[in-house]
């Protein structure tokens, strides 16, 4: 059934017939009498009896109304809603765990106290996984770090990042990368950009980790390295957080290796959740651009 027929339907209930229908809704009475006839051959029910001048209602006819009343009243609903820009639905996002962990709590929290009626399901993981989560539309978009290949993605910086190497309390600080060779390096998976940056770094002079620690969250890459296990890159505002933040040495990197981006990268065109949760993110770049 069409939207129209209902509202011409509910029009000549309401109005007692079929003449002063016509004229609330502009239309010539014949028209309106074919739209009816066609909805009750449609429907293949009488929805009117005629008694004398009158038009009264059949039980189908009664029966249709009362769903004509809820169908208009939730198309009107609809369309208020959209005119209005209200946002709703759901957001699928991904997010490296150090973002997750210390940059979007207060983001996500102030998204969810001005839209609370999106839903948001967050999934963490290193670069690598995410950027392979949306090639397979399993989310909408990720917070990810540089580098990455941008492909078909659009991208927008989200925060900066000042990455540390650190190492456990006594161990001698590190004064070039050749003095990390053959250590064992605590890190993510393969697909952690932070991981690549600082295999790159070793392998620019010539060096290499002994071996790699691969370990799933950043409390326990602190806690090995805390422990004496190795060495690690992380940000620094994560250890700020982490547990045992203070029972590891930093030390600094260079310049080209210290300061990171985490960028919101995502396919196609943004919803209105996701551009609703850009404007609250920090720093330039307000709305899509396409991925530098």
């Amino acid at each position: 059934m069409e939207l129209e027929d209902l509202r011409i339907f509910r029009c000549v209930v309401r109005e007692g017939g079929v003449t002063r229908a016509a004229s609330r809704l502009h239309r010539v009475p014949s028209n309106v009498t074919t739209r009816i006839r066609q909805l009750e051959q449609r429907l293949g029910v009488a929805l009117f009896r005629r008694e004398g001048r009158a038009l009264t209602l059949t039980d189908p006819g009664r029966s249709l109304l009362g769903h004509a009343e809820r169908l208009l009243q939730l198309a009107d609903a609809a369309e208020q809603e959209m005119r209005s820009g209200a946002v709703r639905g759901g957001l699928r996002l991904g997010s490296l765990e150090s973002a997750a962990g210390a940059r979007l709590p207060p983001v996500l929290s102030a998204f969810h106290a001005r839209y609370p009626d999106v839903a948001i399901e967050l999934q963490t993981g290193t670069t690598g996984a995410l950027l392979r989560l949306l090639e397979r539309f399993e989310i909408e978009a990720a917070f990810v770090s540089e580098p990455f290949e941008p492909a078909r993605l659009s991208s927008r910086p989200a925060f900066e990042e000042e990455l540390v190497l650190i190492t456990a309390k006594g161990a001698a600080a590190p004064r070039r990368a050749a003095d990390l060779s053959r250590q064992t390096l605590v890190a993510f998976p393969h697909g952690c950009s932070y991981r690549r940056r600082l295999v790159e770094w070793l392998a620019e002079a010539g060096a290499g980790p002994g071996r790699v620690l691969e370990l799933g969250s950043y409390h326990a890459i602190v806690a090995c390295v805390a422990a004496g296990t190795g060495v690690a890159i992380v940000p620094s505002q994560v250890l700020d957080h982490a547990v045992l933040g203070t029972a590891v040495q930093r030390h600094p990197l260079p310049a080209r290796l210290r300061r990171n981006r985490t960028h919101l990268v995502w396919t196609g065109e943004a919803s209105a959740p996701l551009r609703a949760l850009m404007d609250l993110l920090p720093g330039p770049g307000r709305g899509s651009r396409p991925a530098p």
